[in-house]
């Protein structure tokens, strides 16, 4: 009888023990150890971009635990609130943000916690701030779309410029240009001509331009020799002009205008008749004396030139 009850006794456990592993192992599998304590957070998401139960929550690239639960806001406007379950009890601050990502190639979704800089720590049930990583398709869309903008307006201004194109190679334009390239033509025999006499000149004046540069060269020579002279010429301008910034310019021009006063008083009393001076500017008397002693002279010499017996008397014995 006692071994009969020992028989059921190891066979309950060992169907507790079974069951106590089933259970432990399915949870493993589930990433959750029924032994550690768990944390529950809460985040509110507009949308979780196929983020589903038993996801990975991820802490600096370490899994600390996994999202427990998805459901709808009780305000039935919309927005998603995930649980999470943190098995692991490194602290985590007040602010800090939990984003959803692509936790791999196919796309799989997990939650990565960021660390915030807050002294105040997050406790059970409390609230994560939400942030959602960019899908593929957006970061494409980012990126192709300023691609899609510039294509566009680079077909615009083709489009442009086949119009342009077009307008210009219309029978009238097409006329211009075939004037303007006979012009162009024209413009460029004309230079041709203008080259070939240029070069004509040079080789018929060659002589006469070796001797300009020539005599240039002398003359720059002469320069360099007389560059002594033309120093010292500089040197007395300059010593000249300090002479004349040291000079009493204003007694000078004193003195000057003093003589012309005195000038000026002399001239007036010239023109006013008095002095010897001025009766000689203002009364013809003396030159008609004058007038009068050169017609008795002359009258004088053609008498003698006349009658030279009157005046002169010649004796020979």
């Amino acid at each position: 009888m006692k071994i009969q009850n020992k028989k059921v006794f190891i066979v309950g456990l060992s169907f507790i023990l079974a069951a106590f592993l089933f259970v432990w192992g399915f949870n493993f599998l589930k990433g959750k150890d029924i032994f550690d304590r768990e944390r529950i957070f809460f985040v509110e998401y507009e949308e979780v971009n196929g983020l589903v139960t038993s996801n990975p929550v991820m802490l600096n690239g370490l899994r600390v635990g996994q999202v427990k639960d998805i459901y709808f806001h009780p305000n039935l406007k919309g927005s998603l609130i995930v649980m999470l379950s943190v098995h692991n009890k490194f602290p985590l601050p007040a602010n800090s943000v939990a984003r959803i990502f692509s936790s791999d190639l196919m796309g799989s979704k997990a939650v990565d916690l960021q660390l915030g800089d807050s002294e105040q720590l997050l406790q059970h049930n409390d609230t994560l701030l939400s942030a959602i990583e960019a899908s593929l398709m957006d970061e494409v869309n980012a990126q192709v779309l300023p691609l899609k903008n510039k294509a566009e307006s680079l077909i615009s201004s083709l489009d442009s410029l086949v119009i342009i194109v077009q307008t210009i190679l219309n029978e009238t334009a097409k006329d211009n240009i075939t004037a303007s390239l006979q012009s162009v033509s024209s413009t460029i025999k004309n230079l041709e001509r203008t080259t070939s006499a240029i070069d004509s000149f040079v080789i018929t004046e060659q002589s006469r331009m070796a001797s300009i540069l020539y005599n240039v060269e002398l003359i720059t020579r002469n320069i360099e020799q007389s560059n002594s002279e033309i120093s010292r010429m500089i040197s007395n301008l300059a010593a000249l002009s300090d002479s004349l910034v040291h000079a009493d310019i204003a007694s000078l021009a004193r003195h000057a205008d003093a003589t012309i006063q005195e000038m000026n008083k002399l001239m007036s009393a010239v023109n006013e008749g008095r002095g010897t001076v001025g009766q000689l500017m203002v009364n013809d008397s003396l030159y008609i004396e004058l007038e009068k002693s050169a017609a008795e002279l002359n009258k004088l010499l053609e008498d003698v030139r006349l009658n030279p017996k009157r005046y002169v008397k010649f004796s020979l014995f």
